[in-house]
């Protein structure tokens, strides 16, 4: 699996939630923190996207516009900056609401059509491309933009407006969809925003950079192989000291810590998705011993792996 792909499956927790909302002016909502990730689609009119205390500024969001809240802070969405604004209660589970549209009103007032969702994330384990986003990614509607992400949309919004037999099924799948292709859009651009020294901004970088992203990529398939510095920069042209230096710079931590902050990742999910023994969840995350493992685990997490899988459950 490759590194993006790898990020949402460690990280998403539960079942994701979405809904269409038609609004008359004047509307405001306020969504309170959470632990999850949020986004916003304007299908129609147009809303402001307004983060708490004003900081940043809010944000204009014409038709089409995609805003995406990483960290779960709490935001408001209204058709004017100085509209007072409802609060929205989430259910049990973490879900927003989905409320019936607001009646038509008796006099002619503008109309804003929302797609609003929400995904259920694991913050204890939460991954250095994620944390690194910034707290509002605003992806701009415009002729030809993002034509896959436009697409995922057209497609999610089609199931929420008439839902058929197997919506159940492909709303959930839809959205895991579309969260893929808002942060690859994000990440392309970040790409294409070079910085002082011509390269890309942000932890994309790592991304970007042929050694750094040959050597994550590998981690990710195979975290059970003894890496070694020098193994890992030979699958980029790098020597050890070269490789390391630039892996640390990117990535924020040297390779070999990140390997073990991944196979305990890994370790993790796998002791939550079954019951296999914990040699077989050591040695598929690179340990020779229960006993090596298990000390590596209770490192990391602050329990043994067998009370972190019985809390899990």
């Amino acid at each position: 699996m490759d590194v993006l792909s790898d990020v949402i499956t460690a990280v998403r927790a539960g079942r994701p939630h979405s809904s269409r909302r038609t609004k008359y002016g004047p509307w405001g909502m306020r969504f309170p923190a959470s632990e999850g990730a949020g986004f916003h689609v304007v299908l129609q009119g147009s809303a402001w996207l307004i983060p708490p205390g004003g900081t940043p500024p809010a944000v204009r969001l014409g038709v089409g516009d995609v805003v995406f809240l990483a960290h779960g802070r709490g935001h408001a969405l209204a058709d004017d900056p100085g509209t007072p604004l409802a609060d929205v209660v989430p259910g049990p589970d973490g879900a927003w609401p989905t409320p019936a549209d607001d009646p038509p009103p008796s006099a002619p007032a503008p109309v804003t059509q929302l797609l609003c969702g929400a995904y259920q994330l694991n913050r204890a384990r939460a991954h250095p491309l994620l944390s690194h986003l910034p707290d509002v990614v605003h992806l701009p509607a415009g002729a030809g933009a993002h034509p896959a992400l436009r697409s995922a949309i057209d497609l999610l919004g089609s199931e929420l407006r008439t839902p058929l037999p197997g919506s159940d099924a492909l709303v959930p799948a839809l959205l895991d969809t579309l969260l893929l292709y808002i942060l690859r859009t994000w990440w392309l651009g970040e790409q294409a925003s070079s910085g002082p020294d011509g390269q890309p901004a942000g932890w994309s970088q790592a991304l970007a950079d042929p050694a750094v992203s040959a050597a994550l990529t590998a981690v990710h398939d195979d975290p059970a192989r003894s890496w070694t510095v020098a193994d890992l920069g030979s699958l980029g042209g790098l020597s050890r000291a070269a490789f390391a230096r630039r892996f640390t710079a990117l990535v924020g931590e040297p390779p070999l810590a990140y390997l073990t902050w991944w196979r305990m990742t890994t370790a993790g999910r796998l002791l939550r998705a079954d019951d296999a023994p914990l040699r077989s969840v050591a040695q598929r995350t690179g340990y020779t011993s229960e006993f090596a493992f298990a000390k590596a685990f209770k490192r990391e997490y602050g329990m043994a792996p067998g009370q972190y899988r019985r809390q899990a459950g």
